[in-house]
């Protein structure tokens, strides 16, 4: 298998755990330091400096978790169905043990008798490890960002 294709193989991954709602799993996908951002501005690279929906180190994923699956969170209470399709894969980079993949992303979430859809450009910063990857970074680019978004009680 190519490492593109070991690289797809592990964002599926990445997906299904999302979807099933199996999130020690996928904080086990995460290298210590990684971050999971969603930012407001879809052009933006510095992060950090920036204004964003979501901006989790390692402590602020583990808590998020513990809000999702505690029952006390108004916005995940009940928890969202969700399926993502991922797809249109593209190598951006691959050097220095890590490998950059962009793709599509669209996911449907039912909740409330309720359908809606959210459709975003995802960036993953892959360092390889001795299982294959581990996630360094997941940049989620929502096609909306910059409207109000209201009860994303799940992690995109």
């Amino acid at each position: 298998m190519s490492d593109l294709d070991a690289a797809i193989q592990f964002i599926w991954l990445e997906a299904d755990l999302l979807d099933a709602q199996d999130y020690d799993p996928w904080l086990a996908l995460w290298t210590s330091t990684g971050h999971y951002v969603i930012p407001i501005e879809r052009d933006g690279e510095d992060h950090a400096a920036q204004l964003n929906i979501i901006y989790d180190d390692h402590a602020m994923r583990a808590a998020r978790i513990k809000r999702l699956t505690s029952g006390l969170s108004m916005a995940a209470s009940p928890s969202a169905r969700t399926v993502r399709t991922v797809s249109r894969f593209r190598r951006l980079a691959d050097a220095d043990g890590t490998t950059v993949i962009r793709c599509a992303q669209h996911l449907v979430e039912y909740k409330y008798d309720r359908t809606r859809i959210l459709a975003a450009d995802v960036t993953y910063r892959l360092a390889r490890a001795d299982a294959g990857f581990a996630l360094e970074r997941k940049v989620v680019r929502l096609v909306n960002s910059d409207d109000a978004l209201f009860a994303v009680g799940y992690l995109l």
